[in-house]
């Protein structure tokens, strides 16, 4: 068993090193790192000497996971994990946090004996930033990164495979990055990017369930013509289409319980303060924790966009980025996390995720659970994001009580 001042040392260089890869940014000022981007390697650098000090065998898999093992190659494995990546002007915690406590764990247990072994991945992209699509790191893991979507292009026109060659890795050897067959289970630590936890005045949360998700984006394709001559009458104004349907959004979500859409991006073309826009691409974003709604709202939203298009003489066509269905995690290792916050004196909450995370890509494919830290404010993907020393302290004594207890059954 750790001291408690060794166990808080502990947490507050987690805090320390998510500040310092913060640093590392495409962006001067800010913290922007997408996939494989530049400032991605010095992470790399870094999260790989942590992870050689600790003791693990560390590798750089085909999409560019650093990976860290700890233990036997032939034990049972427990793998914990989160992302690398971050949305533009970030925080410093989204993700990264879990792939330091990760580390954190594993230091917890130098010189000491385990039955299983622990397999800490910093997946190299989860947000959908450079390629709109999500969960890359994840995907390869599982072994769901399809050839299709190894050809998507970023707005410079580079692919993924591209990208992945770029940074010196090869798409080829994509089928190595699989999980290792002894995989048992796997575990994410996550700040829960909410205000549900601050506002019942707890560290921490077990997380039974994460809500289902669509992406889509829309286009709505009008006519240009000039602002000034062109009457309001005779207009095709792609702009103010999707401008009435992104108010209906709004309004539906708010008339239907635990339905959460959002139009997070809008581009209207030509973009000129003189010309009528005759182009508009939007992207959408629909949650909830059950299925059937969800896909009813969507199917509402598609409606309210062909009317809105149809009233202003403006085309309106979408295609589907991403559809995940609600997850479930697993019982038994949901009751294993919940002892350990009990066994360490926290009584254990049990909440929904309304965020999407590597965990509901890999629950599928291995049993899965994560544990939600409180977010101050329920601040995330902004600067501002923060988490309390003694939560990360007590994320870790969790930690550190579950991997004994999950040994323990083996």
């Amino acid at each position: 068993m750790i001291k408690l001042s060794d166990r808080r040392e502990m947490a507050a260089r987690v805090v320390a090193r998510c500040r310092e890869l913060a640093a590392y940014s495409e962006v001067a000022g800010e913290t922007t790192r997408t996939f494989l981007s530049e400032p991605m390697r010095e992470v790399h650098r870094l999260v790989a000497g942590w992870m050689t000090s600790a003791g693990m065998a560390v590798t750089v898999d085909a999409i560019g996971n650093v990976r860290g093992v700890f233990g036997g190659a032939g034990a049972p494995r427990l793998i914990i994990a989160s992302h690398l990546d971050t949305v533009p002007n970030a925080g410093a915690f989204d993700g990264i946090l879990g792939v330091m406590l990760g580390i954190a764990v594993v230091e917890a247990f130098a010189g000491a004996g385990l039955p299983i072994a622990i397999e800490v991945i910093g997946f190299s992209e989860e947000e959908g930033v450079r390629f709109r699509r999500p969960f890359l790191g994840s995907m390869a893991l599982v072994g769901t990164l399809d050839e299709m979507t190894l050809g998507v292009k970023d707005t410079n026109a580079v692919t993924v495979s591209d990208a992945v060659r770029g940074f010196g890795l090869d798409p080829s050897r994509m089928g190595e990055a699989r999980l290792s067959p002894v995989t048992k289970g796997y575990l994410e630590f996550h700040i829960e990017q909410g205000p549900v936890l601050e506002s019942l005045g707890r560290a921490l949360g077990v997380v039974t369930a994460l809500v289902g998700q669509t992406r889509l984006e829309f286009t709505f394709a009008g006519h240009s013509n000039h602002a000034g001559t062109t009457p309001m009458h005779l207009r095709r104004d792609a702009l103010a289409a999707a401008s009435a349907w992104v108010v209906a959004v709004e309004e539906l979500a708010r008339g239907t319980d635990g339905l959460v859409a959002t139009v997070g991006r809008i581009e209207a073309f030509p973009g000129a303060g003189n010309v009528v826009p005759g182009k508009v691409t939007a992207l959408l974003d629909v949650r909830h924790a059950e299925d059937w709604v969800r896909g009813e709202a969507v199917g509402r939203l598609m409606d309210a966009a062909a009317s809105a298009g149809a009233k202003r003489g403006v085309a309106v066509s979408h295609r589907v980025l991403m559809e995940q269905a609600a997850v479930g995690l697993d019982v038994g290792l949901t009751g294993m996390l919940e002892e350990a916050m009990r066994n360490i004196g926290e009584a254990p909450v049990l909440l929904a995720s309304g965020a999407g995370h590597d965990a509901m890509i890999v629950a599928p494919h291995v049993a899965s659970v994560m544990l939600f830290v409180r977010s101050p404010g329920g601040i995330s993907h902004h600067p501002d994001e923060d988490v309390l020393l003694e939560d990360v302290d007590a994320a870790l004594a969790v930690g550190v009580e579950f991997v004994r207890l999950v040994a323990a059954a083996y």
